[in-house]
């Protein structure tokens, strides 16, 4: 993929190269995210909360009320 370089101006603003912004239809106060990944600033699209469902599926043990002291100790 073919990258284009952007100057950063006094303010800390870029401009995204007209043809990324057709590209990707773009439009003006559209919402993106920016995060650091592995060094480099990423920008994304947000997404949607029906998208995430099951993004971390495996990832943690459930919840087991018994062996929760914390829990049982409350109630």
């Amino acid at each position: 993929m073919m990258g284009h370089e952007v100057t950063i101006s006094p303010k800390f603003q870029i401009v995204i190269p007209k043809a990324l912004r057709e590209k990707l239809k773009l439009r003006p106060g559209q919402k993106l995210f920016i995060h650091l990944h592995d060094g480099s600033l990423r920008l994304e699209f947000p997404r949607r909360i029906a998208e995430l469902l099951g993004a971390a599926k495996g990832l943690v043990e459930p919840w087991d009320h018994e062996k929760d002291r914390a829990h049982s100790e409350r109630f």
